[in-house]
């Protein structure tokens, strides 16, 4: 019998977003059927929420090799600057311009993984440093301005909603994922990667080549940055300075979250992709029905506090063990007390 409730309490932890998911849909579809339950509205979520699929999907890399990457929304913001100015301002080819953003992500990466596997900055400090010199470079190609008016190509490549009906940019978004779970559960490198994250001396010890590893993911993290400022470029059809830097929070409340579901206790892909739509989808809810914009701001802070908790809890087996713990901390200190006296 204590199998059989454990195998459920396991099967809960593991569907507890995905339950969260459909109890908000059902709820904002009561509230406002007309609206919410309509596919221009679901439609929209696909595609809006796309870009920061593949924007959490790049902080889960970094995440689970033990690294933050707090540039990363600074890198989405400039790769789609880089194209935009390009393009538009000075008539480059989709192309070449696409080609160059990607180029500057890698290069972003291989520094961010020099200082902090060299040179030995922690990565939070390291990366945060990084994404303030980049937000900085954005305001200087752009001059601080806005431009409309981006390829064609690209626009009709993300808001393409001829295939079944779904935006491609959703398909963009599953395709990451897809392919960053596979090389987490199926290739050498992916498995090194989270012994890497859970411990590096370890991995050591067993031969992995940790600095190699980890500037890999550096690389790739900053990679998948780009691809989602590309997209989001692509989806506004313009560029602007700012916007894109909003999306660090979300994205990493979605990391969080998403470590608490579908494999509890490890950042994974298909967690995180679950956890944007569900944020998302609250989101448009609250929009729906009428509150104001700040509450975003709670309920993705929010988000992120309860987030990072549940994945606490979920590493270190719950209240009940910590209570254990204290417990037997506080009788043992007890014990030395008495002994003493």
């Amino acid at each position: 019998m204590e199998l059989t409730r454990l195998d459920y309490g396991q099967l809960l932890r593991r569907l507890s977003v995905p339950l969260c998911f459909i109890a908000i849909i059902i709820f904002f579809g009561v509230m406002a059927p007309n609206a919410f339950l309509v596919p221009r509205t679901m439609t929209s979520i696909l595609a809006s929420a796309a870009p920061i699929v593949v924007l959490t999907i790049a902080t889960v890399v970094t995440l689970r090799g033990g690294d933050y990457d707090l540039s990363v929304a600074a890198v989405m913001t400039l790769s789609s600057n880089i194209v935009g100015v390009l393009n538009i301002r000075y008539g480059m080819d989709i192309g070449p311009a696409i080609g160059i953003a990607i180029g500057m992500a890698v290069t972003v990466g291989l520094v961010n993984a020099f200082f902090c596997i060299l040179v030995g900055i922690d990565s939070f400090i390291m990366t945060l440093g990084m994404g303030t010199i980049l937000a900085g470079i954005v305001l200087w190609i752009s001059n601080s301005n806005s431009y409309t008016g981006l390829s064609d190509w690209l626009v009709v490549l993300i808001t393409n909603r001829d295939i079944g009906g779904l935006p491609f940019s959703f398909y963009i978004a599953v395709g990451v994922c897809l392919i960053v779970w596979l090389v987490f559960e199926f290739t050498p490198i992916g498995r090194q990667h989270l012994f890497v994250g859970k411990s590096r001396e370890v991995s050591k010890l067993n031969g992995i080549a940790v600095g190699r590893v980890r500037t890999l993911s550096f690389v790739s993290c900053s990679v998948l940055a780009a691809v989602a400022g590309i997209m989001y470029a692509g989806a506004a059809g313009g560029v602007d300075p700012t916007s894109a830097l909003t999306m660090l929070l979300p994205a990493f409340a979605a990391a969080f979250l998403g470590s608490t579901t579908i494999m509890p206790g490890q950042f994974n892909p298909w967690g995180a992709f679950l956890s944007v739509y569900f944020l998302v989808t609250g989101i448009t809810g609250l929009a729906i029905l009428g509150l104001p914009t700040f509450v975003q701001s709670f309920f993705y802070g929010g988000a992120l506090i309860i987030a990072v908790s549940l994945a606490q809890l979920s590493r270190t087996g719950g209240l009940n063990v910590r209570r254990r713990t204290w417990r037997t901390r506080r009788a043992g200190d007890d014990g030395q007390t008495a002994a003493g006296e």
